[in-house]
C-alpha cells in the first residue's frame, strides 16, 4: 500500500510504499478514507517525548475515518472512525491506504457527515463535550469562557457549549481569522488574546458580563491566570492543556472566596464506550450543524508538506488528508 513513512524521529514522513496490515485476532483491517495530522502525531513522531523514541519506519496517525474491509467485531462494509497507537506504541496509523486497528477502537459512526468532517471532529470534540456535560457539570443558561477556541477542541466547545444550553459563550482567539470563525460557530462576544494579565481579565470581565461560570483551557499561562480572576461563586475551569505554558498563577483568596475549582481532564479516562457514545452525540450534532471544526483537505502524496506546515504553525485549520 501506499503510506505516509516516517524513517527518522523528527522529521516529516514520505509517501512511500509500505507493507500491507495483516489481519490478527482481536484486530480489524480499515481502508482508510480520511485522517487528520493532529499536535500528538508530531509529539508521539518527535522521539524526545514521555512516550521514548518510537521503532522505524512507521506509518503515523492517531486518528482516523474509513470502512471496516476485515473483522471479527463489525461487518465488512461499516464505515468507522478509529484510534490507534502509533508513535506511542509499536505499529502503524492513520495516514495511509489501509490500517489494522484494536477491535475496541472501531465505533461505528452513521451520522450523515462527510468523512473528512468527523475526522476533523474526532477527539477534540469529544473533549470539549465531555468537558461541559462531564467534568465542569455546565448548567442551562451559563456563562462559558473558551480559551484558545481558534484550535479544534475550542472551535468544537463553542458550537458544544450552545447546544448544552450556555447563556452565553465567549470565544477567546489569537488570530483574526480565528476571531471571525468563533463568531459564525456562534460565540455571543469574541476577545483577541493579547495583553498583559490585567488587560485580559478586564476584557474577559466585560465579554462575560461580570463573571464566568465554566472556563475550557486549551491553554493555561496567562490566559488561564486572567480567566480564573473572573471565575463567579461555584465557577469551574478545566484544563486540558498547555499551548501556551506549563505555569499559570492562581489566587488562593479568589478562589477560597468564590468557592471556585481548577480541574483537568484527560480523553484517556474515557473508557472505549464512553468515546465511542461522546462521538455518536457529536457528530449527530455536527451532521445538523450545530458543532464544527474548520478544515482543510489534502492528498496524503502531499503528507510532507502537510506535515511540515503543522510542525510550522502555519496549518490555520485542521489538516486532514484522503488517499
Amino acid at each position: 500500500m501506499r503510506a505516509a513513512v516516517l524513517h527518522t524521529p523528527g522529521d516529516a514522513p514520505a509517501f512511500a510504499e509500505h507493507p500491507d496490515p495483516a489481519a490478527v485476532a482481536g484486530w480489524s483491517t480499515v481502508r482508510v478514507t480520511a485522517a487528520p495530522i493532529v499536535p500528538l502525531d508530531l509529539l508521539a513522531a518527535s522521539g524526545t517525548s514521555y512516550f521514548g523514541r518510537p521503532a522505524v519506519p512507521y506509518v503515523p496517525g492517531v486518528q482516523g475515518v474509513g470502512v471496516v474491509e476485515e473483522s471479527a467485531a463489525h461487518a465488512p462494509g461499516t464505515r468507522v472512525w478509529f484510534a490507534t497507537s502509533a508513535g506511542m506504541a509499536p505499529g502503524d496509523g492513520s495516514l495511509g491506504e489501509r490500517c489494522a486497528v484494536r477491535d475496541a477502537d472501531l465505533v461505528p459512526v452513521d451520522a450523515d457527515l462527510p468523512d473528512p468532517h468527523l475526522a476533523a471532529l474526532g477527539l477534540s470534540a469529544v473533549a470539549a463535550w465531555r468537558i461541559l456535560a462531564d467534568r465542569a457539570r455546565l448548567r442551562p443558561g451559563e456563562t462559558v469562557l473558551v480559551l484558545g477556541a481558534g484550535g479544534a477542541v475550542g472551535q468544537a466547545s463553542v458550537g458544544a457549549a450552545g447546544v448544552l444550553g450556555a447563556g452565553r459563550v465567549v470565544a477567546v482567539c489569537r488570530s483574526e481569522e480565528a476571531q471571525r470563525r468563533a463568531g459564525e460557530l456562534g460565540a455571543d462576544a469574541v476577545v483577541p488574546l493579547s495583553g498583559d494579565v490585567d488587560s485580559l481579565t478586564a476584557r474577559f470581565q466585560d465579554a462575560c458580563n461580570g463573571r464566568a461560570d465554566v472556563v475550557v483551557d486549551p491553554v493555561f499561562g496567562t490566559a488561564a491566570t486572567a480567566a480564573s480572576r473572573v471565575l463567579g461563586e461555584g465557577g469551574r475551569l478545566v484544563n486540558l492543556g498547555g499551548a501556551s505554558g506549563d505555569v499559570a498563577e492562581f489566587s488562593s483568596a479568589v478562589l477560597r472566596s468564590r468557592s471556585a475549582e481548577v480541574l483537568g481532564y484527560t480523553n484517556n479516562a474515557l473508557t472505549p464506550a464512553e468515546r465511542a457514545e461522546t462521538l455518536g452525540v457529536v457528530a449527530g450534532h455536527a451532521a445538523g450543524g450545530r458543532i464544527a471544526v474548520a478544515h482543510e483537505v489534502l492528498p496524503m502524496a502531499a503528507v510532507t508538506e502537510a506535515w511540515q506546515r503543522q510542525a510550522a504553525g502555519a496549518a490555520g485549520a485542521r489538516l486532514v488528508l484522503t488517499p
